[in-house]
C-alpha cells in the first residue's frame, strides 16, 4: 500500500499544470512540423487556384477553418481544463452541481453560439450567390460557349461556335469565361476542375450550368467525382489554358485537320463514341452538327425519337 501510494505521489507531482501546457504546445508542434514535410511539396489544387472562382472558394474555405479553430481550441480547452481541475485526485476542486443564474456564463456558453451561427449565416448567404455556378462571370470579354456531355467513361467537349468538338480534353483562352452547358448521357457525373472551381453534376435528360475562368496559363486535372460505374476512375481528362492567340490557331488548325482527314462529329459518329469504353484517348472532330447537344437532351424528352435525329428545334432547357 505505500509503495503504491508513493507511486501515486510521484505521478501527481510529475503532471503539473506546467508540464501539461508545455507537452501540449511540444505535440502541436510535432504535428505542424509533420503535417509541413508531408505537404510543403505537394500541390493541392483547391488551395492553388488558378481562376477566380477558385481563389474565392480557397478564401472560403480558409475563412471557414479558421473560424471553426475559435470554436475547437476554446473548447478543447476547456475540456482539458476541466478534467484536470475535477479530477478525483484533486480534493481541493470546488464541486457546486446545483450551480444556476451566474449571468457571465449563461452570456458564454449561449452568446458564443448565436454569433458564430449569425456569421456562418451571413457568410452562407452572401457566398452562395457570388459562387452560383449559373451566375456569368463579369467580363468585358465575351464568353467561350463549350457543351459537356458526361459519357461511359469519357467526356465529350462540344465548342458549338468554333465548329468542333473533343474527347478528353478541354481546351480555353486565358482571361476569358467559359460558359458551360452540361449533361450526360451514361450513369450521373460530377464535372470538376479543382484548379479552376466548382463541381457541377451532369444528369441525361438534364442540363445545367457552370461559368469558370483560367486566369494563369497551364494544364490542370479535371475528373469525375461521383462514382459511377466500373470506369469511373478512368473518367480523367485535362484542362487547358493557353493564351488567345494560341487558343485561336489551336481551334483553327483542329478545324482544317479533322475535315480533311474526314474526322467528322455528327450523330452517326456521336453513337458510336457513346459506347461504353475506358482509358478513351484524346481525340478531335469536326463538328457537323450544330445540334448536336440538344439532340443528346431529347433522347429522354417524350415526344422526341431515342435516336436523336428529331427534327424539331426544341432545346434542352436547365433543370
Amino acid at each position: 500500500m505505500i509503495g503504491i501510494r508513493s507511486m501515486a505521489g510521484r505521478h501527481k507531482k510529475f503532471l503539473t499544470p506546467l508540464r501539461i501546457v508545455l507537452g501540449s504546445i511540444l505535440l502541436l508542434g510535432v504535428v505542424s512540423v509533420g503535417l509541413w514535410l508531408l505537404l510543403h511539396d505537394k500541390n493541392i489544387a483547391v488551395l492553388n487556384p488558378q481562376g477566380v472562382i477558385a481563389a474565392q472558394q480557397k478564401d472560403l474555405i480558409i475563412f471557414t477553418v479558421l473560424l471553426s479553430i475559435v470554436v475547437v481550441v476554446p473548447v478543447f480547452t476547456i475540456l482539458g481544463v476541466v478534467a484536470w481541475k475535477y479530477r478525483e485526485g484533486n480534493t481541493k476542486a470546488s464541486y457546486r452541481p446545483d450551480e444556476e443564474g451566474n449571468t457571465w456564463l449563461e452570456l458564454t456558453w449561449w452568446g458564443i453560439p448565436i454569433i458564430i451561427i449569425g456569421i456562418l449565416g451571413v457568410v452562407t448567404w452572401v457566398s452562395t450567390h457570388q459562387l452560383d455556378p449559373y451566375k456569368p462571370i463579369a467580363s468585358d470579354v465575351k464568353p467561350l460557349k463549350v457543351q459537356v456531355v458526361a459519357l461511359q467513361w469519357k467526356w465529350l467537349f462540344v465548342y458549338p461556335d468554333l465548329g468542333l468538338a473533343t474527347v478528353n480534353e478541354l481546351r480555353m483562352p486565358v482571361g476569358t469565361p467559359v460558359s458551360f452547358d452540361l449533361t450526360a448521357d451514361a450513369p450521373m457525373s460530377a464535372f470538376w476542375i479543382p484548379s479552376l472551381g466548382s463541381q457541377v453534376y451532369a444528369m441525361n435528360g438534364m442540363s445545367s450550368k457552370l461559368s469558370l475562368r483560367a486566369d494563369n496559363p497551364g494544364t490542370f486535372h479535371g475528373s469525375n467525382t461521383n462514382i459511377n460505374g466500373e470506369g469511373y476512375s478512368d473518367m480523367t481528362f485535362n484542362a487547358i489554358a493557353m493564351p488567345r492567340q494560341d487558343f485561336e490557331a489551336w481551334s483553327a488548325a483542329i478545324v482544317r485537320e479533322t475535315d480533311s482527314e474526314g474526322n467528322h462529329m455528327d450523330w452517326e459518329r456521336y453513337e458510336t463514341l457513346a459506347e461504353p469504353s475506358r482509358k478513351n484517348k484524346v481525340g478531335y472532330y469536326h463538328l457537323h452538327d450544330e445540334r448536336l447537344y440538344n439532340k443528346i437532351m431529347e433522347k429522354y424528352m417524350s415526344g422526341h425519337a431515342s435516336s436523336g435525329t428529331s427534327d424539331t428545334s426544341h432545346a434542352g432547357g436547365s433543370h
